[in-house]
């Protein structure tokens, strides 16, 4: 497995699963599944429902605790520095861990963003008092960023994004290489292109014809490409199934690279279309949720 080195010096599988959607009764078996298979890391968050089954299959699977890197998200629900510390609390009793080794923002909270800060600021306390590894932010903009930096001390470790062939958002990524922030792509074989909620003119990265054709030069699979294509620009990737075989072929994608021709390819698919929620319509209001106790 292929590690990458945040700014702190901490070290991260760079491939890793995650489990956003997964039910809380077929977790348990995905986790197993990629622990077995070489996973040796995972990323969940607190909104998903799944962080107690997460913590059971890590338990269960005999793999040593400081072999596995758990990554989770503090919901906006929660944000504030009274309300994050606990959040913490939360996670790491659903997780059955007593430190996180990264602990991520879920989302910028543009409209209330002082809550942000707040909550940043309490991972910033949680980073110093050792219950964390390294912290970071997930879906924040470079203005969200800039305001972040200006305001607090520790630059954020990772930025976990929307990202690939079909929606790369460059500036973003541009921004945080520049500051030394890693880039972490969730969808990273473009799986939001094709959910329902894409909307009827939806269309799979998986089936482009620049895609496939990569793909078949190769002797690899359409997602196998996509993830060898963010792991050769630097980036983390955390591809989700729940299906054993998807996983085992989801990290066979170390034994082969891919020309700077069909990285370029790739660069060229780009559309503009987001998949996910607009950073700006993010709010209370809109999705905010209470996060269960433990």
């Amino acid at each position: 497995m292929q590690t990458l080195t945040l700014s702190n010096d901490v070290e991260m599988p760079a491939l890793g699963l995650g489990v956003f959607q997964t039910p809380p009764d077929e977790t348990i078996a995905a986790v197993t599944a990629a622990l077995e298979l070489g996973y040796r890391h995972i990323d969940t968050a607190a909104a998903y429902g799944n962080e107690r089954e997460v913590g059971q299959a890590i338990r269960d699977s005999g793999v040593p605790r400081d072999e596995i890197f758990i990554e989770t998200k503090i919901w906006i629900s929660d944000y504030g520095f009274e309300e994050t510390l606990h959040g913490f609390d939360k996670s790491a009793a659903k997780l059955g861990v007593d430190q996180i080794d990264l602990l991520i923002l879920h989302q910028a909270l543009p409209s209330e963003f002082g809550k942000t800060l707040d909550a940043y600021r309490a991972l910033e306390k949680l980073l110093a008092d050792g219950k964390v590894r390294a912290i970071g932010v997930s879906n924040f903009m470079v203005d969200h960023l800039t305001a972040l930096l200006d305001a607090t001390s520790v630059v954020p470790a990772v930025n976990q994004l929307e990202i690939h062939p079909y929606f790369q958002q460059r500036e973003v990524l541009d921004f945080d290489t520049a500051r030394g922030i890693l880039n972490q792509a969730w969808s990273p074989i473009g799986g939001i292109t094709f959910y329902p909620g894409y909307g009827e003119d939806r269309r799979s990265v998986l089936q482009d014809p620049a895609v496939t054709a990569i793909a078949e030069a190769h002797g690899k699979s359409p997602a196998q490409v996509l993830l060898r294509w963010g792991l050769q620009q630097g980036r983390s990737v955390i591809p989700k199934s729940t299906k054993r075989q998807r996983i085992a072929e989801n990290i066979d994608v170390f034994d082969f690279d891919l020309s700077a021709e069909e990285l370029a390819a790739l660069d060229a698919l780009e559309t503009g279309r987001r998949g996910g929620p607009e950073p700006e319509n993010v709010t209370l209001a809109a999705y905010g949720r209470a996060i269960p106790e433990a």
